[in-house]
């Protein structure tokens, strides 16, 4: 009698392949691609698979992807550019706190529905979590006046914060104007966002899929070969 095929527990119950979902949350979240181009790009495959199943993937999902993608994670650098840019749901706009280091690596990201003292906080708060051990000694930020006084205060927190040099500096930030690029371009194919939570996840796979392709994942020495494609490294990630 044959044995059943070994499974993840996280396609359980599920009537598609691992692979298949597999495919279509990263090609989602990597390409600029609808729903409904994965529908047909799966249909020339033989595969019948229902726009709103692919959504229901990618929320069910990503978060999962991106916990076991940051088992790989490097470290950043400790000197943060800091900026927040704009995202379209149900035709009102909101605010995606970012960081990435003197590098370019991306540090952390926050969605937020507005941009005051306490969203900043947040997002640094979320940020020094993710680096912890390592803490950051510089931070550099646009000049928007409640971003500097989440810095003071948080002073009074987390003794960290105290050595941390703020300064304001637009020419320094270019970096992370730059680099908010890539998620805006793969947002605006979107068309926008139809729920504050939806859009959370689906810009956190974005975002994984930008720091993949910054390579800011290692799977020891020895481990990354030449001439590896994104499809290798997924399965070396969600093993």
């Amino acid at each position: 009698m044959t044995k059943p095929i070994a499974r993840d527990p996280i396609y359980r119950k599920r009537a598609f392949d691992a692979d298949i979902i597999d495919l279509c949350v990263r090609w989602y979240i990597t390409y600029r691609l609808s729903y409904r181009d994965l529908v047909e790009m799966m249909a020339e495959r033989g595969i019948k698979v229902a726009h709103s199943m692919i959504l229901r993937w990618v929320t069910r999902y990503v978060p999962e992807f991106e916990k076991r993608w940051n088992r790989f994670s490097k470290a950043v650098g400790t000197s943060w550019r800091v900026d927040e840019t704009y995202v379209s749901i149900k035709a009102k706009w909101h605010y995606l706190y970012r960081a990435v280091d003197k590098h370019g690596k991306t540090v952390d990201f926050l969605l937020r529905r507005d941009r005051g003292i306490a969203a900043a906080q947040a997002f640094f708060r979320k940020a020094l979590a993710s680096t912890l051990p390592r803490v950051p000694r510089k931070v550099t930020l646009d000049g928007h006046v409640p971003s500097c006084r989440a810095q003071w205060r948080l002073r009074r927190e987390h003794p960290c914060w105290r050595n941390v040099k703020v300064r304001t500096n637009k020419y320094l930030n270019n970096l992370i104007e730059q680099d908010h690029r890539a998620i805006k371009r793969r947002c605006a194919s979107m068309a926008g966002f139809k729920s504050f939570a939806n859009a959370t996840i689906t810009i956190a796979g974005i975002e994984l899929a930008h720091r993949i392709r910054n390579g800011q994942f290692s799977f020891g020495r020895g481990r990354r070969r030449r001439g590896w494609s994104r499809k290798d490294e997924w399965a070396m990630a969600l093993a």
